[in-house]
């Protein structure tokens, strides 16, 4: 067990070591990028990757298939917002009640629906992501509807906010990764590979799904809220089907059951729809995008990245990705 055991170490420490290079240029950027639109884009682009960081954890190395990572980034937004609206509290307080209040809702629903494999996990959480848009959109007394519910900012410079955004980002990569280093982290990884095997090992699935699902919620919550205090409103938008797509897309394209994956993937995808924007094709391009690195290159540019290592270094058991 000790050979694949330090074999995955050492893979996720390169990965570790390969994102943190790349957070690393990412706080440099304010020094040549000055425009504030400039600066919102990769704020959002910042913002999804904290989603998809999210979704991989439970898709990518825990092997079960979420549509709700947009829903629950919505629901994150919407708890710091009313909070303020209806009763006044502060950031301070509506941003933390925003991740708890995700989180024990992921856990809720994890215990229903985490029994369920496949296409009927999928479809479960779809439906939990159309209804809880839905009912956003239609509280107009309580949520405003879809006219959106206003909520206070943090900072008026979007550079302040850009290193928020960018130190959420480092904080949560420190904590998946010493998540899936420790025993927790190995549990996922044993029921992505095989939940039948283990089961029969000792491992209580259920439970450790649920815990990843609970902690995936929490990390989509979190960035809604945060998101939400940027924007300065929150809308159903942010829940739609449409939301989640790319963020499956941003993992899959950058690699999923990876560190660097999902922030290239998201950083690459959402630069590019923003520069497609004009022409109205960007979900085309994406879609055989995903198509084709789903059929040809599952492991994503991490993976292809890896491959394309000097053939040296795979004694060290760094080359390729986790999945």
């Amino acid at each position: 067990m000790s050979g694949p055991s330090n074999l995955w170490v050492n893979r996720l420490r390169a990965d570790f070591r390969a994102v943190l290079a790349g957070v690393a240029l990412l706080t440099l950027v304010p020094l040549f990028v000055t425009t504030p639109y400039s600066l919102g884009i990769l704020i959002v682009s910042i913002y999804f990757a904290l989603l998809a960081l999210g979704w991989n954890l439970l898709a990518g190395f825990t092997g079960q298939f979420s549509l709700a990572p947009a829903a629950f980034a919505m629901l994150g937004g919407y708890a710091t917002g009313l909070l303020n609206y209806h009763l006044g509290a502060s950031l301070a307080v509506g941003i933390p009640a925003g991740v708890i209040g995700t989180a024990l809702l992921g856990w809720l629903l994890g215990r229903v629906v985490l029994r369920l494999r496949g296409p009927y996990l999928a479809l479960t959480t779809l439906s939990f992501a159309e209804i809880a848009r839905v009912v956003v959109g239609n509280s107009h007394e309580f949520t405003r509807g879809d006219q959106g519910l206003n909520v206070p900012t943090l900072f008026q410079s979007r550079v302040g906010y850009y290193y928020l955004f960018l130190g959420t980002l480092i904080v949560t990569l420190l904590f998946l990764y010493s998540l899936l280093r420790s025993r927790t982290g190995r549990f996922f990884l044993a029921i992505r590979d095989d939940p039948t095997g283990a089961q029969s090992r000792g491992i209580d699935v259920v439970r450790y799904k649920t815990l990843a699902f609970t902690i995936s919620c929490a990390i989509c919550g979190l960035a809604g809220s945060l998101y939400g205090t940027f924007s300065q409103l929150v809308s159903p938008e942010m829940g739609s089907l449409l939301q989640t797509g790319l963020v499956i897309a941003m993992v899959v394209i950058g690699g999923i059951g990876t560190l660097t994956g999902p922030l290239v993937g998201a950083l690459l995808v959402y630069l590019t729809s923003e520069w497609l924007r004009g022409i109205n094709i960007q979900m085309i391009v994406f879609a055989a995008t995903v198509i084709i690195f789903a059929r040809f290159f599952r492991t994503g540019l991490w993976g292809l990245a890896m491959r394309a290592k000097p053939q040296a270094s795979e004694p060290k058991g760094i080359v390729g990705s986790p999945t």
